[in-house]
């Protein structure tokens, strides 16, 4: 699988490689190239036409597997040809010109059109889309495609898968695509795939009416098997919802694999033949199906009744009557059949010598009548599947007969020539009038009374932006050739009904679809209806109606999903919900626990939610414990250095006393991280965040009395003219006021919405996390700000004053423990918003420990080096940079101008 998807990606993405413009005098405009060419197949007919009309189908049922060692992206080669998809083809070919003949739509404007092969895979239809926008060739959508016509719209893609694919990518420049068999839901989405409408339903109404079915024969244990995509995955979710709202049960889900895979494979055989339920929806297209019913018939699956979606219901690659012992009386829904006039004659208008170059109709003719086209190297039978044994089979298949062209059309039996049920083939018909009619009413926009403002203009055909056509397309409603209507609803959704076929044998042994009801939706009416006296074929031992049952008692921890009134009392087992339980075996339905409470693991009683928070107990809490203490005994014995030299010149320089102050605000910042430890009270959450935030003033207000002093000694350093610098006294004064009003906000955010605490039950519903609520957002924005603002003058007053030539470097040092305040708290942001609990708690003590650390280490460290282990540098003559005086005005220092401010009265500086 991881293959694969590498292979997807190389498929498509990699063709476009960015191509760097050179570095020259004139800086080139960077664009895009394309490494390799897509090998795509299709028709084209644009010459001398108005329009071309795009579209994608699936010809090819797969893609040869990639060659693992070529390292280039090479665009795969496709097999399998898939006679239904071309017939789909033709019948737009066939529908284009049916319009072009008609007067009463597009009178004055021809259709062309530019198909491509999907191969039913993703990666093609990626590929095709891409050419339609860009010509293959080009770097930027022109939405005029590789024919040089403009392109009004895409046919397609023949998958939900694939048309999820495409339509990601045509729906960003709001192309319009109308689809003919993709029924996934989750293209209803207009907010993903704006550009999208289909003309056949969606699988929302598929699942009601599934259902519907299942209630209506009482079955109420039933099991589903999906495709591993999009319309498997997305079917089979709906049909859940609705299952789950109808109180019915599901026995059992399990997917097939896209690729063949043995023990995907092998998982969901296992689940059929060992759970009890005998009746199997089944979500997947018929190529997808095919090497499933081929595990059916290799382990003789019998007595299954299989629900079947649209997508195989009808498939004579699956109805064939080697398989019906194994599927015969499957049930399920059909798109509407009907008779395209015309189709038929069409169909068989084909032959390889009308075009040497047309490859598709070659393989056709080779792979029909199993004859080899003479001078054509055109494979007709190549099969790179994984076979049961799980062993690569890799087919080259050439027949040794050469084809004659005189082959009879009329003797073939196969899915391209039977136009007896035409249902897909009518979907496709009513996408082109879909797009034709959307087209014919914006040609007849009538200038002044257009939809488009300003002034309601209109669009004209050629030239008209995709936007504007869409406009009429998401508005569209006709009526078709056979007098049903058309109307697209604001999903791009259609209404109307299902036939409801179930497979039976008629006299010449083949399999019959015959319809033994229908299914009606429409916005204000859903019904299902069974026609009077018809018979409905079961493939059961006794060629009676299936039922489903279930006789284990479901153990405690599970609930039993009963459907009251029913013949047969049948229940699944369905496990309790997070955060509800049953204590007793059987019970009907599980009981919710309590605020407080949580289910066990086996969801049999209700236990006591964890209550979540940093406790000192355990080894995170005690070791940030440690490191709060340990850093304020560090910091207790800087000051105690500090003391016992206050009398130093070193310890003097640039105000002793602000140095206290700055120990003293790192004591309790690192103190203030064991409030953020333990069980969090009302009390610890006011005073946590508060006892921070003045903390921090206290010091960056500190500091930054320090770093103007550091300011000024370097503006006195290089000015030639009088400055009077800082007194003391101004540098307390700029710390009070700091202070106040710090202490000033704290006040307001405690009396006007303190902090409190909050038990948080939604981050975890099996714990209960105590953690503290913050209140104001902007009052703890204003506190921290106020820090932030302080922190900053710092650093840019240090940093202006880190060329002065101080012996010490204490310019330096501040701006290093600034930019190490910085680092932590930028770092703290995103880590703190993207954890949870009690780690998320832990982060921001980190911070705090860090920031003071730093701190502690850029600003006292140096001196303290001096102090202790340097002493003969704390002098007068070393840390006052005593010069000649005739030099001082240039060679003042930060310790030296510190010092000598701190014992003038007059603190004036004269210059030479």
């Amino acid at each position: 699988m991881a293959n694969r998807k590498k292979y997807l990606v190389l498929g498509f993405l990699a063709f476009l490689w960015p191509a760097s413009g050179t570095q020259g005098e004139e800086k080139e405009e960077q664009t895009c190239r394309l490494l390799g060419k897509f090998d795509l197949n299709g028709y084209v007919d644009a010459k001398n036409h108005t329009l071309v009309i795009g579209g994608l189908f699936p010809i090819h049922s797969r893609t040869i597997p990639a060659n693992e060692s070529i390292l280039e992206p090479v665009s795969a080669k496709c097999e399998g040809f898939n006679f239904r998809g071309f017939r789909w083809m033709k019948a737009m070919i066939h529908t284009i010109k049916e319009i072009n003949e008609r007067k009463d739509i597009l009178p004055n404007t021809t259709l062309g059109y530019q198909i491509f092969d999907t191969c039913f895979t993703i990666s093609k239809a990626m590929e095709s889309a891409l050419v339609f926008l860009t010509g293959q060739e080009e770097n930027k959508p022109n939405i005029r495609n590789s024919t040089g016509a403009y392109l009004a719209g895409i046919v397609g893609s023949g998958g939900s898968s694939l048309s999820i694919a495409a339509s990601r990518i045509l729906g960003l420049y709001y192309l319009p695509q109308v689809g003919y068999f993709s029924t996934c839901s989750i293209l209803s989405d207009k907010f993903q795939f704006p550009s999208y409408i289909r003309t056949i339903a969606s699988d929302k109404f598929q699942s009601e009416a599934m259902v519907r079915l299942i209630q209506h024969f009482g079955w109420v244990w039933v099991g589903t098997i999906a495709a591993d995509d999009d319309y498997g995955k997305y079917g089979v979710k709906a049909f859940k919802e609705q299952m789950e709202s109808a109180n019915l049960c599901i026995a059992f889900s399990e997917t097939i694999p896209k690729v063949y895979s043995n023990e995907k494979m092998q998982k969901a055989v296992k689940a059929i033949r060992s759970s009890t339920a005998r009746v199997i929806v089944l979500y997947a297209s018929d190529i997808d199906l095919s090497p499933f019913v081929l595990e059916m018939v290799y382990h003789n699956i019998t007595d299954r009744t299989w629900i079947a979606s649209e997508a195989w219901i009808t498939s004579a690659l699956i109805a064939k009557p080697e398989y019906f012992p194994y599927f015969g009386g499957s049930i399920g829904f059909a798109i509407p059949r009907t008779d395209i006039p015309g189709l038929k004659e069409f169909l068989y208008d084909v032959h390889p010598s009308k075009d040497p170059n047309d490859v598709l109709t070659i393989e056709f003719w080779q792979t029909a009548f199993n004859c080899t086209w003479p001078n054509i190297s055109v494979p007709y039978n190549v099969d790179h599947r994984v076979n049961m044994t799980g062993k690569e089979d890799r087919l080259y298949a050439m027949s040794d007969k050469f084809c004659t062209g005189e082959e009879k059309l009329e003797e073939l039996k196969n899915t391209y020539l039977d136009v007896s049920q035409l249902r897909i083939t009518n979907n496709v018909k009513q996408a082109v009038y879909a797009m034709a009619y959307a087209l014919d009413q914006l040609s007849r926009c009538e200038e002044g009374q257009g939809p488009f403002m300003p002034e309601n203009t209109c669009a004209y055909l050629p030239d008209f932006e995709p936007w504007q056509l869409m406009y009429y397309v998401k508005t569209l409603k006709f009526n078709t050739h056979d007098g049903k209507k058309i109307e697209i609803d604001q999903n791009g959704d259609v209404f109307g009904y299902y036939d409801i076929l179930n497979w039976q044998l008629d006299d010449n042994g083949e399999i019959a679809f015959v319809k033994v009801g229908e299914y009606k939706f429409a916005p204000d009416k859903y019904e299902l209806v069974f026609k009077k006296n018809s018979t409905i074929f079961w493939n059961t031992e006794s060629s009676r109606l299936p039922h489903s049952v279930c006789t284990d008692v479901c153990p405690p921890g599970t609930r039993k999903g009963i459907r009251q009134g029913e013949p047969i009392c049948c229940f699944d087992c369905i496990p309790c919900a997070d955060g509800h339980v049953s204590e007793r075996a059987g019970q009907r339905e599980c009981d919710q626990c309590g605020e407080d409470y949580w289910s066990n693991e086996q969801k049999s009683m209700c236990v006591l939610k964890e209550v979540e928070f940093l406790a000192y107990d355990e080894a995170l809490g005690f070791t940030l414990v440690i490191l709060s203490i340990f850093g304020a005994l560090v910091i207790l014995a800087v000051m105690i250095v500090y003391v016992i030299y206050r009398q130093t010149p070193l310890v003097n320089a640039n105000d002793r006393e602000l140095s206290f102050l700055i120990q003293v605000s790192l004591i309790i910042t690192v103190l203030s991280s064991m409030l953020f430890i333990g069980k969090p009270y009302n009390w610890s959450c006011m005073a946590r965040q508060v006892t921070l935030a003045l903390g921090f003033s206290l010091c960056l207000s500190s500091t930054l009395g320090k770093t103007i002093s550091l300011f000024f000694a370097y503006r006195i350093s290089i000015s030639k003219t009088r400055f009077i610098s800082m007194r003391p006294i101004f540098r307390k004064i700029i710390v009070l006021i700091s202070i106040l009003v710090e202490i000033g906000i704290c006040i307001a955010y405690l009396i006007l919405q303190p902090p409190r605490v909050y038990k948080n039950m939604e981050s975890q519903n099996i714990k209960i996390i105590l953690e503290c609520n913050e209140g104001s957002i902007e009052f703890l924005c204003s506190m921290f700000g106020i820090d932030a603002f302080l922190a900053l003058l710092c650093f840019l007053t240090t940093f202006v004053a880190r060329q002065l030539p101080d012996n010490y470097y204490e310019g330096k040092c501040i701006t290093f423990g600034m930019l190490v305040l910085f680092i932590v708290w930028i770092s703290f942001v995103p880590a703190y918003l993207s954890t949870k609990g009690k780690f998320k708690v832990a982060v921001e003590i980190f911070a705090i420990l860090a920031s003071s650390y730093g701190l502690l280490g850029c600003i006292f460290a140096p001196k303290c080096f001096i102090i202790l282990l340097r002493p003969k540098r704390n002098t007068d003559e070393t840390v006052g940079g005593r010069v000649p005086a005739v030099d001082r005005s240039i060679q003042l220092t930060s310790a030296s101008v510190s010092s000598e401010l701190n014992n003038t009265t007059v603190s004036t500086v004269l210059d030479e």
